[in-house]
């Protein structure tokens, strides 16, 4: 009886498990119907719809329109192409050097869902409150271009901005030679970290040449121009007009010394750096008006940022080349850092190549014939 009623368990133990199986079968055909649809619900607004889209969306806050013209011009159709190319959504709004307006995109953006933020700070203190809320709510977050100190972002990309400094200072020593000479500082705005690193690299390497003497720096608060004129003339009158180079730490600060130099009837005698490969900044270094300008691939900032993000949205570690120290948070970020390139006049023709200048627009009027001299066609 006992062998009967084992037998009996046994076959229905056998009907079950075959239930089983055909009730997950039929389960997975459903879920490949499903996905066999037209992806509608899969429709990528900023970027159009995509069928191999990647889940998830990246929100960008780039922060001004005047501390360069970068951020417009091209490191958002470079972050468009590159999240369009993947078939991201995306959506990128600009602050327009309002601390205020930073914290209110942010706080759209996290109510509408992004997955990750990239995000350039005007100052730590707002960005930090930016990434800490991001964070409790599980959005990872990316610095771009600027390392927001006491944050917790879990990724950087940049350019090594302490080697962007050094090629400032090796740049002016190149233009200045070893002769003494009086050299003044316009460094950028106080609350831009990278500021501050431009400034140490500089120093790097002006504060060993013995010659040189620093008779005034002063930061430009916000990168402003005007207030960079100001400041310089300043300076000019203080030393009564004898200050033989200017450490201006990028392309609008450097053309405000550059007007104040001409104003005094110095121009094209005064060595005078520059940063971002700007439009004015190459026409001044074509003229002789500035002497040098240090160049940064954007599309390379722009790629490795964005490739990074793509990863997260994947949930994947993003791969990284460096650590870059946080001295406020006490803590070592992983870092994506790129190579700045120095440019003078004979290799202007660089930022053509790349195409971060037009030489329809560089070599306009006055300048078509110092294009020439300069190789550029």
């Amino acid at each position: 009886m006992r062998k009967k009623t084992s037998a009996l368990v046994a076959k229905d133990t056998v009907l079950r498990k075959g239930l089983v199986c055909l009730t997950a079968l039929t389960a997975a055909a459903a879920v490949t119907l499903s996905a066999c649809g037209d992806g509608s619900d899969d429709s990528n607004g900023s970027s159009g719809s995509s069928s191999s889209a990647v889940k998830g969306k990246v929100g960008v806050i780039l922060p001004d329109t005047t501390s360069s013209t970068r951020w417009e011009s091209f490191d958002r159709p470079y972050l468009e192409q590159a999240f369009k190319a993947a078939g991201v959504q995306y959506d990128i709004q600009n602050a327009e050097g309002s601390t205020q307006r930073f914290q209110t995109i942010a706080d759209q953006m996290l109510t509408s869902g992004v997955s990750v933020m990239l995000v350039t700070g005007l100052d730590s203190n707002s960005a930090a409150a930016v990434q800490r809320k991001a964070q409790a709510q599980g959005v990872k977050t990316i610095d771009y271009d600027r390392l927001t100190l006491g944050g917790v972002s879990d990724y950087y990309v940049s350019f090594d901005n302490v080697r962007v400094g050094e090629e400032l200072g090796k740049g002016l020593q190149k233009c200045l030679g070893d002769k003494a000479a009086n050299i003044a500082y316009l460094d950028g705005s106080p609350t831009d970290n990278n500021a501050t690193l431009f400034a140490q690299g500089a120093h790097n390497i002006l504060d060993k040449v013995s010659n040189y003497k620093k008779v005034a720096e002063q930061p430009v608060p916000d990168w402003k121009p005007e207030k960079a004129a100001t400041i310089f003339e300043q300076m000019y009158t203080e030393q009564h007009g004898k200050i033989d180079g200017v450490l201006a730490a990028n392309d609008n600060l450097g053309n405000a010394a550059v007007a104040v130099v001409k104003k005094n009837g110095q121009g094209g005698k005064v060595a005078i750096t520059g940063q971002d490969a700007t439009l004015q900044g190459l026409q001044n270094i074509l003229d002789g008006s500035q002497c040098m300008t240090v160049y940064k691939p954007v599309k390379q900032e722009a790629d490795a940022a964005s490739k990074l993000a793509i990863s997260l949205l994947k949930g994947q570690k993003g791969e990284t080349s460096a650590t870059v120290k946080d001295p406020q948070g006490k803590r070592d970020v992983p870092s994506v850092l790129l190579i700045p390139i120095g440019i003078f006049k004979d290799n202007v023709k660089k930022v053509l190549d790349d195409g971060f200048v037009k030489a329809a627009d560089l070599c306009k009027g006055a300048y078509a014939s110092k294009c020439k001299d300069a190789g550029i066609q």
